[in-house]
């Protein structure tokens, strides 16, 4: 079972210490162990030959990057205040509010917003859209494994696309996700490699989780989180050693999940990342002036 971390001072009044969340965090893993990582799939491969333990190894990352983003949603409805918006979310991002972004700075288009109903072919699908209906601020989250790997010309352009949809959010989340309201915007990327993050720049370590939603225990939860699936891998892969080293070794069942459906699981910005939407117009029908920007600062406490 999941063990979550727990703190003595509580400093939000909402806490990722829970039976249930615990519950959920066990049925993560082993609804994505199952399918390609079991006893048996990793057996099977391995006496299959290289190539099908390279196509069993392979998805591995993508695995523990949905986990990471199952954990995540889940941990931010512990959250009354929340709504956790995963599904419908392919935002449009217009050549307008893309030039707009990219040529100016962010403090002179922080009240602008676009008509999501805007032309033009290119979309940003974020992993989560966290509104907090209590202060009616969105956060775009996107999530990483890592960011390291990504040089500053692609997280410039990822975080350009992101300010870009974010324009066009109020009103996107206005007409289809029943009228939710957003007064502001922030952007930002969660990654679980702290080796490359700027709290200013809208690049957060995962373990900053706990502000970014305000529940106690939040980033201890994720990296429990993680480190429980990595033990049951492990686990997974010694006793599927143990069994492939016995003399009378007897194949197991491959695993049921195709090359093309694994395939599918290693794009971080999967289309299938979707909940919910709305926008900042009133009951008239008027558009309201939003802001738009990065996470804040975590405060010093």
């Amino acid at each position: 079972m999941t063990k979550l971390k727990t703190t003595t001072a509580s400093v939000y009044a909402h806490s990722a210490n829970s039976l249930e969340l615990k519950q959920q965090f066990d049925a993560f893993i082993n609804e994505l162990v199952e399918p390609s990582l079991s006893v048996d799939a990793i057996a099977q491969a391995l006496s299959c030959g290289i190539d099908a333990l390279a196509a069993v190894l392979r998805p591995l990352p993508a695995i523990e990057g949905r986990l990471i983003e199952l954990g995540i949603a889940a941990v931010a409805r512990c959250n009354t205040d929340l709504k956790v918006l995963t599904q419908n979310l392919r935002l449009p991002v217009s050549p307008t509010a893309l030039q707009i972004v990219e040529m100016n700075h962010a403090e002179n288009f922080r009240a602008l917003t676009f008509d999501s109903d805007m032309g033009g072919r290119k979309t940003y699908t974020p992993d989560f859209v966290i509104l907090n209906q209590r202060t009616n601020t969105a956060h775009v989250v996107d999530t990483k494994r890592s960011v390291y790997t990504y040089d500053r010309v692609r997280l410039v352009d990822l975080q350009n696309r992101m300010k870009a949809a974010g324009l066009s959010l109020p009103d996107f989340l206005y007409k289809e996700h029943q009228r939710l309201n957003v007064k502001e915007v922030r952007i930002v990327i969660l990654t679980a490699d702290n080796r490359k993050t700027d709290l200013n720049g809208g690049i957060w370590h995962i373990s900053q989780l706990d502000h970014l939603i305000e529940v106690e225990g939040a980033g201890a939860a994720i990296a429990s989180l993680q480190a429980e699936f990595h033990s049951q891998v492990e686990a997974n892969w010694k006793l599927a050693c143990e069994a492939f080293a016995q003399p009378c070794h007897q194949s197991t069942t491959p695993s049921d999940q195709s090359d093309a459906e694994l395939d599918d699981m290693e794009s971080d910005d999967a289309d299938n990342q979707s909940f919910e939407e709305a926008s900042a117009i009133d009951v008239t029908g008027n558009p309201q002036m939003i802001k738009l920007g990065f996470a804040q600062v975590p405060t010093r406490h």
